[in-house]
């Protein structure tokens, strides 16, 4: 299954510009000791967290959930946010769990941030269960425990070769949480259980073929060589196409052929790979920020007389 489908409109969710946006969010993000814990931004349509706590695998703490829960509250009511996107910071892991030493220890000392810790994980849990804006969670590497509660219960998971997926917490006198009971025994067969009841480790297209990923995507092919002119028409031609007939398809597709063949890419991709195969195409324009949506809609608007008829 491609990148393309995570795009997929669902019925209220059908606005090409509300998912084009997470192209652009494929690559993990840098760290330095001075940032915060959670970074909650902005970017277009879309609103991102980004789990910034690579030196701990990214483990959430509960200044983290709170943060994280009162933003997706507020973009859910957004009409200008249209797509939220959670990733982790880093090459190691999208989320490896709640910070369990620290809850640990709060236990012990019969600290209120222990019961506070799980309340709260909980709440989110079922915010992201039941949100009404696209949730996209990007899974590269570790995600364990608390990752997995704010990932898998989406409308969208993308894992890579280098996702790790397990529920380790019968190994530390706990069970399977953050919705565990839930989504567990709903996958294919027995695996909940094994999951569940093992901790065994699920790696790569494994989350997918589990059903816990809904998406995977090869990490090292990372997308950027390919034309962005291409991927963002093929975005909304696939898109658009999910909810129209074949006749309709092939007459999108004509218009887009002819677009096409006014441009630059086209012609360098043909000579890049099939001509001089130097493999190194120099794209026009280079990145998916400098195509602007004006371009995309004359791409796909009616050629008039010349549009394909059947």
């Amino acid at each position: 299954m491609g990148l393309s489908e995570v795009l997929r409109p669902v019925s209220r969710f059908s606005s090409f510009k509300r998912t084009q946006i997470i192209l652009q969010h494929l690559g993990m993000s840098k760290h330095t000791d001075s940032e915060p814990e959670v970074f909650l931004e902005r970017k277009g349509c879309a609103g991102v967290i980004t789990l910034n706590r690579p030196k701990t695998l990214n483990s959430l703490t509960l200044s983290m959930i709170q943060q994280i829960y009162t933003q997706l509250k507020k973009w859910e009511q957004e009409p200008e946010t249209s797509l939220i996107i959670i990733k982790g910071a880093g090459e190691k892991a999208f989320c490896a769990g709640g910070d369990v030493r620290v809850i640990s220890e709060a236990g012990k000392a019969k600290q209120k941030l222990a019961q506070d810790f799980f309340r709260e994980e909980y709440t989110l849990n079922y915010a992201i269960g039941t949100c009404q804006k696209p949730y996209v969670a990007l899974i590269h590497g570790i995600t364990m425990g608390g990752g997995v509660g704010v990932s898998v219960h989406g409308h969208f998971r993308v894992a890579t070769e280098k996702t790790l997926f397990a529920m380790p917490e019968t190994a530390l006198g706990l069970f399977p949480d953050v919705g565990g009971g839930y989504f567990l025994p709903r996958l294919p067969g027995k695996l909940g259980y094994l999951l569940a009841l093992t901790g065994f480790r699920l790696k790569g297209r494994d989350v997918q073929k589990g059903g816990i990923a809904t998406h995977f995507v090869d990490s090292d092919k990372t997308i950027k060589k390919l034309s962005p002119t291409s991927l963002k028409i093929t975005l909304r031609q696939i898109t658009e196409g999910s909810s129209k007939s074949l006749p309709e398809v092939l007459t999108m597709e004509y218009r887009l052929s002819q677009a096409l063949l006014r441009g630059h890419d086209f012609y360098e991709g043909v000579r890049a790979v099939l001509v001089d195969k130097d493999q190194n195409p120099k794209w026009k324009p280079a990145k998916l920020e400098e195509i602007p949506d004006e371009f995309l809609n004359d791409c796909f608007k009616s050629l008039g007389s010349d549009d394909l008829k059947f």
